[in-house]
């Protein structure tokens, strides 16, 4: 691959999609988080029963989302739900780029990041089943092995779109989405790239559904699993073209490990350390989004925050009670979340926010980054 200048070691977030809950627009997510409203499927209920759950299982779908009906017939035959939403949160900040007469270049220049848990747990489980059920010689469609892998999403997108810069799907939990964004960052830093796609994506399926129910803590409080992708342009300062509106400025992304079981310990080590990176102190911080676990990892994650930043900040942006459980997909929402509650709220611009995320495994990740508004 050709190696191209990046001009600036400064890094920022110029767009950004979400295929969520609220519909297939970001215009639809930020009326949600907003309006601070619960997703549903348009009968005021809060999520929607799903057929093979768990019994009484309810989730918050992507309302009426069909691959093939969403993205057209075309190449979308054998596309999985995982990959049919990525594709579709590609296509959505595409789209609306160049409405607004701002295009997204292709080809070379442009890199994508995507986290997930480990691809489409469901297309996993069918081909393997296949496998053992199917006729002799194990009569499995060759057509469906890409689905298997969980760089299918991302390495569909690129397919479709000519992104021809690097490619590279990250599988890190719940802090997947902060991971993807530290690698975009280390991307444009290298020069390997001019900019970058980076975001999660996470699907419904049985199988989630079966994977969450028998890896959830005890202590932790059941709620309706979330799906969706959703992305982020991350482009350095040089290289914003001209008529594109910095949203916030990247400052630090810290990730780490609880391998002592002392996380209270190891996430505030994690949020001081990005803190310090980003040269924030924190009074100053605006929002600070927490990545929505329940249980002892939620408790020590919120009880965190709101020492260090108190409650106004945390309270300031709400995502995972409305959108469900998104998993690996989780940061990323909560960073379009963000993005969408400063956007109207003129007190947040220049002010720093902060982004965790703590899995159950001990894997703890903080983001910080400037809030620009409408500003350059």
């Amino acid at each position: 691959m050709t190696t191209v200048a990046v001009p600036t070691d400064r890094h920022f977030i110029t767009a950004w999609s979400a295929v969520s809950p609220y519909g297939l627009e970001s215009a639809d997510y930020a009326r949600g988080v907003t309006a601070d409203v619960a997703a549903d499927a348009g009968d005021g209920s809060r999520a929607v029963p799903v057929p093979d759950g768990h019994a009484g299982e309810q989730a918050c779908l992507v309302p009426g989302f069909e691959v093939r009906e969403v993205l057209g017939r075309a190449g979308t035959r054998t596309m999985d739900r995982a990959t049919g939403l990525a594709v579709t949160a590609v296509r959505e900040l595409f789209d609306e780029a160049s409405r607004a007469r701002r295009p997204v270049p292709v080809g070379t220049g442009t890199a994508l990041v995507l986290a997930t848990t480990l691809g489409s747990a469901q297309s996993q489980h069918d081909f393997a089943h296949a496998s053992f059920t199917g006729e002799k010689p194990y009569d499995v469609p060759a057509q469906y092995m890409p689905n298997v892998l969980m760089n299918c999403p991302a390495a569909a997108s690129a397919i479709r779109f000519g992104l021809k810069g690097p490619n590279t799907t990250l599988a890190g939990g719940r802090p997947s989405g902060l991971l993807a964004l530290g690698y975009a960052r280390r991307l444009l830093a290298a020069g390997r790239a001019e900019r970058v796609l980076v975001g999660a994506v996470e699907e419904y399926s049985p199988s989630r559904s079966w994977i969450e129910h028998h890896t959830r803590a005890a202590d932790e409080t059941p709620g309706p699993l979330g799906e969706g992708c959703a992305l982020l342009l991350v482009e350095p300062g040089n290289g914003i073209p001209a008529g594109r509106t910095a949203l916030a400025e990247l400052l630090a992304v810290d990730a780490r490990v609880d391998v002592d079981d002392r996380l209270a310990t190891t996430a505030e080590a994690c949020v001081r350390a990005a803190l310090a990176a980003a040269g924030v102190e924190a009074p100053d911080v605006w929002a600070a989004v927490a990545g929505g676990l329940t249980g002892r990892t939620g408790h020590v994650e919120t009880a965190l925050l709101r020492r260090l930043f108190g409650p106004e900040a945390t309270d300031r942006v709400h995502v995972h009670t409305h959108i469900g459980d998104t998993a690996a997909a989780s940061t990323t929402f909560q960073l379009a979340a963000l993005l969408a509650t400063a956007k109207g709220d003129p007190t947040s611009h220049g002010r720093p926010a902060v982004i965790t995320s703590i899995d159950r495994d001990g894997s703890v990740a903080c983001a910080v980054v400037r809030l620009l508004g409408e500003e350059t």
